[in-house]
């Protein structure tokens, strides 16, 4: 379920054809509203990331258990649920968990209690640019040229001597 993408990936060196854009995310899990299903379509080709940083009851909510699940997918696809977060207003109201990184679908549960428990974090796409044969041999051409400029330079310098030794006497 948890996945990591290397913004700085570059291939031969040329940047990957990578563009993110990142929004705010929001849930609500109480009495009336038990789950929410983060999805995306099945059309988009884009990958998303839900990183998660914040688990917590709001103002309302009772002396209770509360207890939330994550229901996701394996590497077989195979579903499984995950409880999260057992929290009481009295003990412990909130839960940080750091950027926990999910693969959508995913759906968050309340198992028990009856809320409010707000989870926050980020909605994190990386869109695929289409870059064309020809924007890609510039950026190649680019990076030769660079590379024979760079290759010049360092002939221009002497050669690095080893130091001698000094002997004590």
């Amino acid at each position: 379920m948890a996945s990591l993408v290397d913004l700085e990936c570059i291939a031969d060196g040329v940047k990957a054809p990578i563009c993110t854009s990142s929004f705010l995310f929001r849930c609500e899990l109480n009495s009336s509203t038990r789950s929410y299903t983060f999805k995306v379509s099945d059309e988009d080709d884009s990958d998303h990331i839900l990183a998660l940083n914040m688990i917590c009851l709001s103002e309302g909510a009772k002396d209770e258990y509360n207890i939330v699940e994550f229901v996701g997918h394996d590497y077989q696809d195979q579903e499984i649920v995950v409880p999260v977060a057992n929290l009481k207003l009295s003990c412990q109201p909130s839960l940080c968990l750091e950027d926990f990184e999910l693969q959508p679908p995913v759906t968050f549960r309340l198992r028990s209690g009856s809320g409010p428990v707000h989870l926050a974090g980020q909605h994190q796409i990386f869109h695929k640019k289409d870059l064309s044969d020809d924007e890609f041999s510039e950026d190649e051409e680019d990076f030769s040229e660079e590379e024979e400029s760079m290759e010049e330079e360092e002939g221009e310098l002497p050669p690095i001597k080893p130091a001698k030794k000094q002997r004590r006497s």
